[in-house]
């Protein structure tokens, strides 16, 4: 079955340096249909001014990766962590027993356009874990680019969930087919551009849920960049 969480029903909110839309219940937005899929718990599309940003705050037992779209994060936590995440960088924090950490647009006048995105953890009250790494265009190109999975492949980010999370800029006209293991599910969020899965259409910012099925066919109708992830 495929069902699409359409980008004009996701919740949203507007706090001046910040433009976000959630696909899942967060914060002030809840919607008993969408508190999550699968392990799959947020997806924030976030939208930051210059000189904006998340001051230092909390979390724990959560996976939680960052995509960066467009612009560039500042990233400090508990851990001694400092660093700057790019357009096409990927970051990874498995926040375990806990984590104290802050993140803010790292310029004062261009914004920054990310995906968050939180996992449930497959192991509890353990030691937080920090990693990122950086994907070239070529990586991605016309291609599922594997950026983290709970299995051991040292191309990907290792997380503490069976996930395996893809990467794509598919060029307009262009297909891909994905093979769907048995009591697995598939969850696109698509970020520019039309795609079409199998035969439904897909628009920017819309997600898509796939389940019952053993191959996809992802068509860009016009240049796209998506991430697709694998679930238990």
């Amino acid at each position: 079955m495929i069902k699409v969480r359409p980008n004009k029903d996701r919740g949203s909110a507007h706090h001046g340096w910040l433009e976000t839309k959630h696909s899942f219940s967060f914060a002030h937005y809840y919607d008993p249909q969408y508190m999550g899929f699968r392990s799959l718990r947020v997806i924030n599309e976030d939208i930051i001014a210059g000189g904006g940003g998340f001051p230092t705050h909390h979390h724990e037992n959560m996976e939680i990766i960052t995509y960066v779209i467009s612009g560039a994060l500042e990233h400090k936590d508990s851990m001694g962590t400092g660093s700057v995440i790019k357009a096409g960088d990927v970051q990874y924090m498995s926040a375990g027993t806990g984590v104290q950490h802050s993140e803010y647009n790292a310029s004062e006048t261009m914004p920054v356009h990310l995906l968050q995105i939180w996992l449930l953890p497959n192991e509890f009250g353990v030691e937080p874990r920090y990693n990122q790494r950086s994907i070239s265009k070529q990586a991605k190109q016309n291609k599922l680019c594997l950026l983290a999975s709970g299995g051991v492949d040292h191309s990907a980010l290792r997380i503490r969930q069976e996930v395996r999370l893809y990467a794509s800029c598919l060029e307009s006209g262009k297909s891909l087919e994905y093979s769907i293991e048995p009591n697995r599910a598939i969850w696109l969020q698509n970020i520019t551009g039309q795609l079409r899965l199998n035969n439904t259409e897909i628009e920017p910012g819309d997600g898509v849920s796939v389940e019952g099925a053993t191959k996809i066919r992802i068509t860009s109708v016009e240049t796209a960049e998506f991430l697709l992830f694998d679930l238990i």
